[in-house]
């Protein structure tokens, strides 16, 4: 009753501080204390404020008081009764374990240092201490990297005789003897004279180059080379500089010695228009050697191209039939053959040319180029026909032996001396020589690897940039694919909007005299559309100027709409100058030559920069001058630009500003053409 009492009289007084309550907000503030000092150490700039302190401090003396109060209770429900002095004597000395723990924990030992907070503490301080996170670190932005070494380049695969290649002045040429042979070319006087009435006096930089290397002695001659097979040759020339011819020569001096018909050279190209042309070369060659030259393009029946190619189909010959010695065939009718033409073989193969490598190693139609290959190299005995009717010798349709010869990288398998081997045996290799050109030959590491090369020999016209003059700087822009163009070609780029496309074409017929020229647009149908517009066009204006002092210019329309002998025919009538402007899509753009074309204009920009190389490869050929133009819409320029830059060409790629004055006389004729145009579209 006495405790009781007191602390009913005690009420609503502020009640004094024990001893442990002091020590306890006493050891608190020391504690704050060494954590503001050791997170000012830390740079964590910790700052309490003193409202916020007083606050804190108001909790912990409530904490405090209310724990005290708990210690008083125990205490008298635990002791005996005793007066007032002798119960403060024992609260003083006897206080509840726990507080005296708390006490010890929280008291720093005079003897020794401090000991170290609880992990709860700390964890509860650094939650409460957290700042805002710095701002992210900024960056470089990416940039395009440097050429990669030459040690780079041969790890990444890359064939090493690429660094090796042989770089040919583009301005080299060889003038060929009045009379004789020509020893430096290795040209017999039989091809030096036909070469002659052909009115070819001079070689070009990569005939110079590709066929003494061909005709280098009387070795490289024989058509079959068993046991030292031929290095392969990879040339990449400019457009127009003279491909065609630096294969077709060597090709028509090699097999001229040939006694039986054989296939001896295929000849693969991307489009019939590039075979027919590469055929004519062949024949005005040729002409008089008596060498049979023979075509596959689908342009004729399956069985027609079949009788024109294979003698006998009706028996089985292990080393093949052929009535023709060169071949010219675009991919998909060669392999049509390879599977379905009995007694078609590769066997004896001494060329393989492919022309325009760029555009055929893309190409996976039927996987053609693994199956021309593996047609090349012999198999093995097991998988010679059952059907054979003589291992060395087979009976024709009339009863008489027909000579089943086969080539000598094929004699193992004839099966009565299969299985037979002695010490004079040697290992035979496949005679066949790839020969790769292109204006612009791949450089990627896997398309090369899956040609096989034999020890390739690399030619490249190109002179060396005069900011890279030597010939590994050469050699890395040809890594690093920079096209070069005939030294004799103008460019020009006109910007302009996508309505006034027809008005810059008709302003450069017009005004700077475009004749003989070619145009190229994206597609078909907008070769067509351009066309008949370009008809009204001249229509109109003819009538209005009552036909004087203007020609009007003939137009054609050239793309895979129109047959095969339409083709033919427009290009004759091209050739022959019956038509001054040829509007085509990008199907004439490889290869073809038409010694005249003096004008290129791509009507729609090209989408890449090989495109652009051999559009504009179509003029400037053989050291004639051109003049290349290219119609950029404004929201083309800057991809144009660009990709011009890319390909390190952007300087000679002149610019020409043509303005509103200029077209002006031309758009009332334009827009009734125009409205004629969409009379004939609107039907």
């Amino acid at each position: 009753m006495t405790v009781i009492a007191s602390n009913v009289a005690t009420e609503g007084k502020p009640k004094e501080k024990t001893k442990a309550k002091k020590r306890y907000l006493k050891a608190k503030r020391d504690r704050r204390k060494k954590k503001q000092s050791t997170g000012d150490v830390a740079g964590t700039n910790i700052k309490v404020s003193k409202q916020d302190e007083s606050q804190q401090l108001s909790e912990d003396e409530g904490a405090a008081s209310n724990q005290d109060v708990e210690n008083d209770r125990e205490q008298v429900l635990e002791e005996p009764k005793a007066g007032p002095s002798s119960q403060k004597d024992h609260k003083e000395e006897k206080r509840p374990r726990k507080r005296q723990k708390l006490d010890q924990e929280l008291t720093p030992s005079a003897a020794g240092p401090s000991r170290e907070p609880s992990p709860v503490l700390e964890e509860t301080s650094a939650r409460s201490s957290l700042t805002p996170p710095a701002a992210l670190p900024a960056f470089p932005l990416p940039k395009r990297p440097d050429a990669p070494s030459k040690s780079t380049l041969a790890l990444q695969g890359l064939d090493k005789a690429l660094m090796e290649a042989e770089l040919v002045d583009p301005a080299k040429t060889h003038s060929l003897p009045e009379s004789g042979d020509d020893q430096e070319s290795g040209l017999s006087e039989r091809t030096v004279k036909r070469l002659k009435d052909l009115g070819i006096a001079d070689l070009f930089a990569v005939q110079t180059a590709v066929i003494p290397f061909l005709l280098a002695d009387n070795r490289q001659r024989s058509l079959y080379l068993p046991y030292d097979p031929p290095r392969d040759i990879c040339a990449s020339a400019p457009t127009g500089s003279g491909k065609t011819l630096a294969y077709v020569l060597p090709i028509v001096e090699i097999l001229s010695a040939r006694i039986i018909t054989r296939l001896r050279a295929l000849v693969v190209l991307p489009t019939r228009d590039l075979v027919n042309q590469v055929r004519e070369t062949f024949e005005a060659v040729a002409k008089g050697r008596g060498l049979k030259i023979g075509t596959a393009t689908g342009q004729h029946s399956f069985a027609h191209e079949q009788v024109q190619l294979v003698g006998d189909t009706s028996t089985y010959l292990q080393g093949g039939s052929s009535k023709v010695d060169i071949l010219i065939c675009t991919p998909g009718r060669l392999i049509d053959h390879l599977n379905g033409t009995p007694n078609f073989s590769l066997q004896h193969l001494r060329f393989l040319v492919i022309d325009e490598a760029d555009r055929l190693l893309a190409q996976s139609f039927q996987d053609w180029l693994a199956r021309v290959l593996a047609a090349t190299r012999p198999s093995s005995p097991d998988n010679i026909p059952e059907s054979a009717a003589s291992p060395s010798l087979s009976t024709s349709s009339h009863g008489l032996p027909y000579p089943d010869a086969l080539a000598p990288a094929y004699h193992h398998l004839i099966r009565e001396v299969a299985q037979v081997h002695t010490d004079l045996d040697e290992k035979k290799e496949s005679s066949c020589q790839k020969l790769l050109f292109s204006a612009t030959l791949t450089r990627d590491p896997s398309k090369i690897s899956a040609l096989n090369l034999r020890n390739p020999k690399y030619f490249v016209v190109q002179s060396a940039a005069e900011e890279q003059p030597t010939k590994e700087g050469a050699v890395m822009d040809i890594v690093m694919e920079k096209f070069s163009m005939p030294a004799t070609l103008t460019e020009h780029m006109i910007v302009c909007e996508t309505v006034q496309k027809p008005l810059m074409l008709f302003f450069l017929v017009h005004q700077h005299d475009v004749r003989n020229a070619l145009v190229f647009t994206k597609s078909a149908e907008s070769t067509t559309r351009l066309v008949r517009l370009f008809e009204f066009f001249e229509s109109i204006w003819a009538q209005e100027k009552n036909g004087a002092m203007h020609k009007q210019a003939a137009i054609r329309a050239y793309s895979s709409d129109l047959s095969a002998s339409d083709r033919k025919s427009i290009l004759e009538q091209f050739r022959n100058q019956e038509i001054h402007i040829l509007v085509c899509s990008d199907l004439i753009s490889r290869g073809i030559d038409i010694s005249h074309v003096s004008h290129v204009v791509s009507y729609d920009a090209p989408v890449d920069m090989r495109k652009y190389v051999h559009r504009v490869g179509r003029t400037a050929r053989a050291g004639r001058k051109g003049d290349a133009w290219t119609l950029v819409e404004e929201q083309e320029a800057r991809y144009f630009k660009n990709m011009m830059k890319a390909a390190a060409h952007i300087d000679p790629v002149k610019r020409m500003r043509v303005s509103e004055k200029d077209v002006a006389p031309y758009v009332p004729t334009y827009e009734k053409a125009l409205v004629k145009l969409r009379e004939v579209y609107s039907r």
